[in-house]
């Protein structure tokens, strides 16, 4: 094929090429030039009156997905170098480049690509059938029947072909129609990303290219949509100059072609890649150049805006309302009699399929969190969470996946389709893309938004049943959110969509009565400001303004009416959430890091926590004798010790004697709040005093108890009561009860005091006696213990 490239493409004719590209190339960086001050004026006046709109609800992913691979697989490629087939390794990244290995072994060790396709503008098409419509219909003169054009020999029927109307054409194949499926949808989603436009946190060099390429295609009576602006800079600008360049060079090319249909075509698609090649390289070089020297301007030109920013807009005011008067009559008469009548019409048919992708998305998204809930429950630890939130933030970047929500805006193009004559689209493709980007956006802020949540809330659910509680209801919270912003986006997009329908129909009737009055405005604008104020942008400006209040009626009606699940603008949540929004600061979460150390440091505070409550019960047991400051200590490590088991203390189980706790059930049991439980050798009586309840003095000495209790039994047989395991009834334990109480105070030449109840924290055990034991009485108890004690020794 190098000896056909070099007889169609001598010297003579490249240098004809480089010749036309440079012209082309001149007329267009003329107008970068002249838009470049302006996007610099539009983006300091918008810092300055900060014109927000509302505010999402939805955190937004600041930085991609680094270092992720989307998708990965083999695929059959056909080389055109050895004319054969071989089976490639394909790997896709988070920036949608797709890159070629010669296997799967050459990428895991590590090995450079032999090949990085980018999709920018291409199509993606199943059959033979299909390529070859696109190839007749991008070569004029050049026509046959598809049957006829045999390019190549397909291993299989099933194939894939990637087309470019001036670049590199890619032949692949597969052998199950799934497999089909799955890599069409992966090479469309790769298409849909790089079609996306240039990227908007750019505010001068995005919208000065942009508005560029709008005004150059309108000098030469192209308006409305154009479905090549998808790339970076410089393939848009090779797409702009081959669109003008390849007509040119057909018409002196295709009658020199010799051979059959197939072998025609064949040449022509391989001449048209190498010219491609070579207006790239010359369209790099002086974008570079172009971009170089407004940059190195851009100093100067912020020095002249800022002082003088309230009298350039004041200038520019001036000019509008001149501008309004002679052009507003012309264009409202044009909207009242052409635009209006459709207008609902249109937003009909985005409405449907928009709304239905909007609510594919929000119901895979519910039902990916409810079958992650579901498995976790199920399987249980914090380890399968890592792994399910790992799947879950790739969920936006899965072609596969996402193929249907994507299939419900595809029915954009039928209903848009008598648009391409009435309003001069080109192609509704263009809305459908972004409609499908915006589907991906938005699910991929709800992602994230869940992800922030849950990380935040982690550490309150230690166990399986709260951490599932604790996911259903950020879905919940997710989900409200997500409705608020799936209303805004939408309502955005349709006046985007109704604008870039009509806007262009508009300045394409109204040019030919305005042109030639157009430049007598420019004598309304000093010179001093003749760079940040251009008469043609006004003039777009004012054409927009007089359609857009007929749009804005439009969606809000639409809004009202609550169709499709619209939002009216009165419902505005700005700042409803600021500590939401302080989420969105961090970085992206590596989940299986996170829990890791999670769980670690959880089993850490445990086992400090454990250590912490056996050394306050061994003092206790060491010293049988509690100080104050002890008590507070005891009472603190209660309390931790209850929130760890939800709240609930004490118990009616029997005493047991007092031993090293082995679980939180024997702590809670051991650190009663100022309370040690009575145990005594005998177990028949262990449980029962004479009234059947379960006895509890409050930080008495064991021993003082014993001397105590054998004194009482000794003061029962001297009034004859009965013995402490005789069956007796309620009303004569509580005699008996009540007279014990007085031979104790009897002893100590007490009068007797009723009894009181002054709790600080209420015990079960407590309540299912019935009896109530006073912190204050114990201590009374113990004084008179203490001094009874020393009588006696004394008498003795």
């Amino acid at each position: 094929m190098g000896d056909v490239l070099s007889t169609h493409l001598d010297e003579n004719r490249r240098l004809f090429i480089a010749e036309r590209t440079g012209k082309i190339l001149d007329e267009f960086f003329q107008f970068y030039e002249e838009q470049y001050p302006l996007a610099l004026f539009n983006k300091i006046r918008y810092e300055v009156e900060d014109n927000d709109g509302p505010q999402p609800q939805l955190l937004q992913r600041k930085t991609p997905l680094k270092d992720k691979i989307i998708f990965s697989g083999n695929l059959y490629q056909y080389l055109e170098i050895n004319r054969k087939w071989k089976n490639r390794h394909f790997v896709i990244r988070d920036d949608y480049s797709v890159e070629c290995y010669d296997g799967k072994v050459a990428f895991d060790r590590g090995s450079s690509p032999k090949e990085i396709i980018n999709f920018a503008g291409y199509k993606v098409v199943k059959s033979m059938d299909q390529y070859l419509e696109l190839v007749n219909n991008s070569m004029p003169g050049i026509k046959g029947k598809a049957s006829s054009s045999p390019f190549l020999r397909w291993p299989t029927e099933l194939c894939t072909i990637l087309w470019h109307p001036y670049g590199h054409h890619y032949y692949f194949c597969v052998i199950s129609e799934k497999e089909q499926r799955k890599w069409h949808t992966v090479f469309q989603d790769c298409v849909r990303h790089l079609n996306n436009g240039l990227p908007e946190d750019c505010k001068v060099e995005t919208p000065a290219f942009t508005n560029a390429v709008r005004l150059y295609r309108q000098s030469k009576d192209q308006y409305g949509t154009w479905e090549m602006l998808c790339g970076n800079q410089s393939q848009i600008v090779t797409n702009l100059v081959m669109e003008e360049l390849l007509p040119e060079l057909g018409t002196v090319i295709h009658p020199k072609l010799k051979g059959k249909l197939y072998e025609r075509q064949k040449t022509w698609i391989l001449i048209t890649e190498a010219v491609q090649k070579m207006v790239l390289e010359q369209t790099k070089a002086r974008y570079k150049a172009v971009l170089q020297k407004c940059e190195d301007a851009r100093p100067g030109l912020e020095s002249r805006i800022r002082p003088d920013l309230d009298q350039i807009i004041s200038s520019k005011e001036h000019v509008a309302n001149k501008l309004r008067v002679f052009v507003m009559p012309k264009a409202e008469a044009c909207v009242r009699s052409k635009v209006e009548p459709c207008i609902s019409s249109i937003l009909d048919a985005l409405m449907g399929p928009t709304s239905r992708g909007f609510s594919e998305v929000r119901d895979m998204f519910f039902k990916e969190i409810v079958e992650m809930n579901k498995n976790i429950l199920n399987e249980g630890g914090k380890q399968k969470l890592g792994e399910y939130m790992e799947k879950l933030s790739l969920l936006p970047y899965h072609p596969v996946k996402m193929q249907n929500c994507y299939e419900q805006l595809e029915q954009l193009q039928p209903q848009l389709k008598e648009l391409q004559q009435r309003f001069d689209v080109s192609s509704p493709a263009v809305f459908v893309q972004r409609g499908q980007i915006l589907l991906r956006e938005i699910l991929d802020n709800a992602v994230y938004t869940f992800e922030q949540l849950l990380h935040q809330n982690l550490s309150n659910s230690s166990e399986k049943e709260q951490m599932c509680q604790t996911i259903q209801r950020i879905q919940e919270r997710v989900l409200k959110k997500y409705d608020y912003d799936s209303s805004t986006i939408r309502k955005k997009f349709f006046r985007e969509a109704l604008l870039q329908i009509t806007v262009p129909y508009l300045l394409k009737n109204l040019s030919a009565s305005v042109n030639t009055t157009l430049p007598k405005f420019q004598e309304f604008i000093f010179e001093d400001f003749s760079k940040f104020i251009l008469v043609d942008n006004i003039f777009e400006e004012v054409v927009l303004q007089s359609v857009s209040k007929d749009i804005m009626l439009v969606v809000k009606e639409a809004a009202v009416q609550r169709k499709h699940n619209l939002f009216r603008d009165s419902i505005v949540m700005s700042g409803s959430d600021p500590n939401l929004l302080l989420l969105g600061e961090g970085q992206n979460i590596n989940w299986n890091s996170e829990l890791a150390n999670q769980e670690s440091s959880d089993l850490e505070r445990a086992s400090e926590k454990r250590k912490r409550m056996k050394q306050v019960v061994s003092m206790i047991q060491d010293d049988g004798i509690s100080r104050p400051e002890e008590v507070d200590v005891i009472m603190g490590v209660k309390k931790e010790a209850e929130r760890e088991q939800g709240g609930t203390s004490g118990s009616s189980e029997s005493c047991s004697p007092v031993k090293s706790p082995d679980s939180v059930k024997e702590i809670r049991d051991l650190l009663t709040i100022g309370e040690i439980e009575i145990t005594e050798a005998n177990t028949a009586s262990d449980s029962s005093l004479i009234n059947g309840t379960a006895c509890k003095s409050e930080m008495v000495p064991k021993r003082y108890l014993e001397e105590t209790e054998n004194k009482l039994l000794q003061k029962q047989q001297e009034l004859g009561e009965p013995s402490r395991d005789c069956d007796l009834s309620p009303s004569a334990a509580e005699q008996i009860e009540n007279r014990i109480t007085l031979s104790v105070n009897a002893l100590h030449d007490e009068p007797p005091q009723e009894k009181t109840t002054v709790y600080q924290q209420e015990d079960p055990s407590d309540k299912e006696t019935g009896e109530e034991v006073s912190s204050k009485n114990a201590d009374i108890a113990k004084g008179s213990l203490d001094a009874h004690s020393q009588a006696e020794e004394s008498e003795s």
